[in-house]
This record gives C-alpha cells, structure tokens and sequence, in this order.
C-alpha cells in the first residue's frame, strides 16, 4: 500500500467539515442578502403599489401570475427565501452546528411568520401586517447575522 493511499481517507474526512461549513457560511450570506433585497422589494410595494381589489382575498399564486410586477417578483423572492432558509437550517443540522441552528431556526419562524402577514396583508390591506412584516424581518436579519458571526470564529460554535 503507497502513502497516498492510507492519508487519503484522513485528508478527505478532514476536508469535509471545511466544506460543510463553508457551504453553511455561503448560504447564510445568500439568506441575508435575499431578505435584504427582500425587505427593499417589501417597501416599494408597501409605499407605491395598489393591490387590485379583483386580488383581495386570493392565494399568493393569484398575486404572482395577475398582480402588479413589483407584488409578483415580491411574492416569488419570498418563495425563494423560504426555501433558502430551510436551506441553512438543513445544513446546520448536517454540520451537527447547535449554536448556528438555533438562529437559523429563529430566522425561518420570521420569514414565515413575515409570509403569512404579507399573505393577509395582499388580501386585506391592513397597516399592522406591514408592520409585523417588517419586524419579523429584523428578526430574520439577526438571526443570519448571528448565524454568521458564530461561523467567523476560527473554531465555530457547537
């Protein structure tokens, strides 16, 4: 047996929490800076956009295919968050990073929590579901700033 072989195995174990957490860095990057173009999207459509009252009371899918662009692009980088949040929380659980799942777990009960709102918000307009939106989404932004500060450490946290 060469001495490639035997320190091959020991090299690739070695290599794979490097690139879990790395990939857990990058996708926790990518969750912030969504909901932050999420949050800038959100206040464009609070401040200039008029949900038709032929959309009031209908499902997401009727604000994505009928509703104004901003509303749509809004509605479907929200899908998108959702999914790139269960993302992070689904990584964190694999890389076994205790202290970095809890943020995470914080910050995709936000966005969800800020989903449902903006469901209620484009079917009946009321000012409090902005609001909550925007506050959920402080939340979320903290989560994934915690989230990401705990991954920074030379020894990330378990």
């Amino acid at each position: 047996m060469s001495q490639r072989e035997s320190t091959e195995p020991a090299r690739m174990t070695s290599e794979r929490p490097a690139r879990r957490l790395t990939g857990l860095r990058r996708a926790s990057l990518a969750a912030l800076v969504i909901l932050t173009v999420q949050y800038g999207l959100g206040m464009y459509v609070n401040l200039y956009v008029t949900v038709p009252g032929a959309d009031h009371g209908k499902d997401i899918g009727t604000a994505i295919s009928n509703g104004p662009t901003a509303l749509s692009a809004h509605a479907v980088l929200g899908l998108l968050l959702v999914l790139t949040a269960i993302g992070v929380l689904v990584q964190a659980l694999i890389a076994r990073l205790w202290a970095v799942l809890a943020p995470a777990a914080v910050a995709l009960i936000a966005i969800i929590g800020a989903a449902a709102e903006g469901v209620r918000f484009a079917s009946q307009g009321p000012a409090d579901a902005s609001m909550t939106m925007a506050m959920l989404t402080g939340v979320a932004l903290l989560g994934y700033g915690a989230a990401l500060y705990l991954l920074s450490s030379p020894r990330p946290h378990r």
